[in-house]
């Protein structure tokens, strides 16, 4: 196990620098380096101190980290398809609406619309891969056809729509639950 490079990711996720933490722990920036480049050992104390203040027992310091899934298969996909308002969901990344960022594809029959969103503190990023979009954000209308992207603060209410005569298709990533 490196230490050193575990002290240096949790100090790094919890946003502080090497000099924040010796400050934290009464310990200098240089020696914090030190640790962080297996140049030296803490004493137990100074040990606990820095988990301590990186949030972590040491048990969870030492337990191995889980294998985290990095890449998506088709089968890990999860589709929903709305016949009635002439769309196909699918989720490309499974429990994603648990994350920051929410990506999913979106497929429109023609003639066919995605819900109506309530305003809410979200952004959204969609690419249009096919066809013609338009997306309606309060009393303005925006449209975009393929290769183009749109990109928005969820303040107003909002709904996309296929503006195209056949099919479209778009990427979508949202945060804060945006579906």
């Amino acid at each position: 196990m490196d230490i050193g490079r575990k002290i240096r990711d949790l100090r790094i996720r919890k946003n502080l620098t090497q000099e924040e933490l010796g400050e934290r722990t009464d310990l200098s920036k240089g020696y914090i380096s030190q640790l962080e480049h297996d140049q030296s050992s803490p004493s137990m104390e100074t040990f606990f101190d820095l988990l301590n203040v990186l949030g972590q027992s040491p048990a969870e310091f030492f337990s191995e980290e889980p294998n985290q899934q990095l890449v998506y298969t088709r089968a890990d996909q999860v589709e929903y398809v709305d016949e009635d308002r002439g769309y196909q969901l699918q989720w490309l990344v499974p429990q994603s609406n648990e994350n920051e960022m929410e990506p999913v594809r979106i497929t429109f029959a023609a003639g066919g619309e995605f819900k109506t969103f309530e305003p809410s503190p979200a952004e959204t990023f969609i690419y249009v891969v096919s066809g013609k979009v338009r997306l309606k954000l309060g009393e303005h209308d925006y449209q975009a056809k393929k290769g183009e992207t749109i990109y928005f603060h969820a303040t107003k209410q909002h709904r996309i729509q296929n503006a195209s005569a056949g099919r479209a298709e778009i990427l979508l990533v949202a945060t804060a639950s945006y579906l």
